[in-house]
C-alpha cells in the first residue's frame, strides 16, 4: 500500500532557480547547483554546515555526485565542467572542451566516465581520472539540452532542442538510434534501472518512455499543464517521478501505467526532481529558489524489483498500439494531491551558515587556514569531511594570475581556430561549387565547337 509522500525538510541558501540535485551514493549528503553560479552540498545529519562551492563563473545547469560519492561534477553556462571535492577545502579542475553552455553532466557507473551535453550541439566523452577530453559526439543540429550513460556504461542517451532522441554507442562512438517522434523539446533524459527502456521530458508537457529492444514508445504520459523538466526513476524501476514548470511534482505508477500522485509543494515552477539511491528519498528544486527533500513512504512491496510478467490490471486506456499506453489527464484519472501546508524544519534557521569553499584551479583559497586545521584534525564531531587533495594548493599569487591569463588566451586562440575552420569549410564549398560551375559550363561550350 502506498502513503502519500511527505516533505521532511527544505533547505535555503540559493538566491537563484535551482537547475538540479543528487544524493550522495551515502545517503549523508545532497547536492544542488543553480543559477547563481554556485554548487551547494547539504549535509543530513543536524548542525553540519552546508559547503556554497564558488568557482563557475555563470549559472551552473546541472551537478552529480560520482558513484563512489568522492567527487562531485558540474557543468556550467561559462562553457566548462568542475570536478569537485566535496569537502570544505572546495578544491577543484576545470574541464574546457565545449564551445557554448553545457547544459548537463552525468558519471558513468563505474566512476571512470563523464558524459556532457552541450549549446554548441555535441555531446562529448571524458576521462575522470586522466582529466582528459575523450570524444566528441557529434549528430544533433540544435542544442543538447541533456546527456546521460546506461547503467552498464555501453550506451548515452542525449536529447536536444531539434527534438530527436538519440542513442550512442560509446565503442564505436556512433549513433545507433534515433527517435524522432517529439512533437517538443527535449529537457531531460533517464534510463529505466533495467536498462530495456529510456524516459524522456518535454516541453509539451509530455512524458515519453521508450522500449530499447524494439525501439518504440511503450507510455505516454500527458498529465503535466506545462513544460516537464526532470524525471527520475524509482530504483525499482516500478515508478518514474518529474518536475514540471506548472510548480507541481508527479510521480507515475510505471506497472499499472497511472499517475499517482501529484505534490504541491514549490510556488514556481519546478526545475529539478530526483529519486535518491535507495529510493526512500526524493528531492526537488525549483525557481523560487528552494530545495526541498521528501520522503517516499512507499511500502517494500511497492518498491520492490519489478515483477518478469507485467501486471494485468490497467487503469488506462490503449492506444492503437497496443504496446503504448496512453495515458490522458482530466477528472477521470485516479490520483492523490499533495498539498505542503505545514513547513519542516527549514534547515538555516538555526544550523550554521553554509562555508563558502571552492577555490578554482590557479587559484588561492582565501581565509581558509582555519579551516584546513580543522579538516587536517577531524573528529566525531567536527562539521568537516576528510579528503585527499584533488589538485596542490600552493601556486603563488603572479603565477596564478599569468597562468588565468594563458588560459584566457588559449580559450581566445579555441575559439579563433574554430572560426577559422567554419570560414575554411565555408571557402571549400564555395571552391567546389565553383569548379562545378566551371565543369557545366565547359560541357556547354563544347557541343558547340
Amino acid at each position: 500500500m502506498k502513503e502519500d509522500p511527505t516533505l521532511e525538510r527544505h533547505f535555503k541558501g540559493h538566491k537563484d532557480t535551482v537547475t538540479c540535485c543528487h544524493f550522495n551514493p551515502n545517503m549523508k549528503q545532497l547536492a544542488t547547483s543553480s543559477m547563481d553560479a554556485t554548487v551547494m552540498v547539504w549535509n543530513f545529519k543536524p548542525q553540519m554546515r552546508a559547503y556554497r562551492f564558488l568557482g563557475h563563473k555563470d549559472s551552473v545547469m546541472s551537478v552529480k555526485f560520482s558513484p563512489s560519492g568522492h567527487l562531485i561534477a558540474s557543468a556550467s553556462r561559462d562553457r566548462t565542467i568542475r570536478l569537485w571535492i566535496p569537502s570544505v577545502k572546495g578544491e577543484s579542475t576545470v574541464f574546457k572542451a565545449h564551445t557554448n553552455t553545457v547544459r548537463s553532466v552525468d558519471f558513468s557507473a563505474d566512476g571512470q566516465s563523464l558524459v556532457s551535453a552541450s549549446d554548441d550541439k555535441t555531446v562529448k566523452l571524458w576521462t575522470v581520472h586522466r582529466q582528459k577530453f575523450q570524444a566528441s559526439l557529434n549528430g544533433h543540429v540544435n542544442w543538447v539540452k541533456t546527456a546521460k550513460f546506461s547503467s552498464d556504461g555501453r550506451m548515452v542517451a542525449s536529447g536536444s532542442d531539434d527534438k530527436t532522441l538519440k542513442l550512442w554507442d560509446i565503442a564505436s562512438k556512433q549513433c545507433i538510434h534515433t527517435f524522432f517522434e517529439h512533437t517538443g523539446f527535449i529537457n531531460a533524459v533517464e534510463f529505466h534501472p533495467s536498462g530495456t527502456s529510456v524516459a524522456s521530458a518535454n516541453s509539451d508537457s509530455s512524458v515519453k518512455l521508450w522500449d530499447l529492444r524494439m525501439n518504440k514508445l511503450l507510455q505516454h504520459y500527458q498529465s503535466h499543464g506545462s513544460a516537464v523538466n526532470s524525471v527520475s526513476f524509482h530504483p525499482s524501476g516500478n515508478f518514474l517521478l518529474t518536475a514540471s514548470t506548472d510548480t507541481t511534482l508527479k510521480i507515475m505508477d510505471l506497472l499499472e501505467g497511472r499517475l499517482c500522485f501529484t505534490l504541491h509543494g514549490h510556488k514556481g515552477p519546478a526545475i529539478a526532481a530526483a529519486f535518491s539511491g535507495t529510493g526512500e528519498y526524493f528531492a526537488s528544486g525549483g525557481a523560487d529558489e528552494q530545495v526541498m527533500v521528501w520522503k517516499t513512504n512507499f511500502s517494500g512491496e511497492d518498491a520492490a524489483p519489478p515483477a518478469p510478467k507485467p501486471s494485468k490490471k490497467e487503469h488506462v486506456h490503449r492506444a492503437v498500439d497496443s504496446n503504448i499506453l496512453n495515458v490522458e489527464k482530466g477528472p477521470k484519472q485516479v490520483e492523490k494531491q499533495v498539498t505542503v501546508l505545514a513547513q519542516p524544519k527549514d534547515c538555516t534557521v538555526s544550523d550554521p551558515e553554509p562555508v563558502n569553499v571552492g577555490p578554482a584551479l590557479f587559484s588561492l583559497p582565501t581565509n581558509t587556514a582555519t579551516l584546513m586545521e580543522q579538516e587536517t584534525n577531524p573528529n566525531e564531531n567536527s562539521i568537516f569531511a576528510t579528503t585527499t587533495s584533488l589538485e596542490p594548493q600552493s601556486i603563488p599569487p603572479q603565477l596564478a594570475a599569468t597562468l588565468e591569463h594563458m588560459v584566457g588566451q588559449l580559450d581566445v586562440l579555441t575559439q579563433t581556430v574554430s572560426i577559422l575552420e567554419q570560414r575554411l569549410t565555408m571557402t571549400e564549398n564555395k571552391l567546389k561549387e565553383c569548379l562545378d560551375n566551371q565543369q557545366i559550363i565547359s560541357l556547354q561550350i563544347k557541343p558547340n565547337d
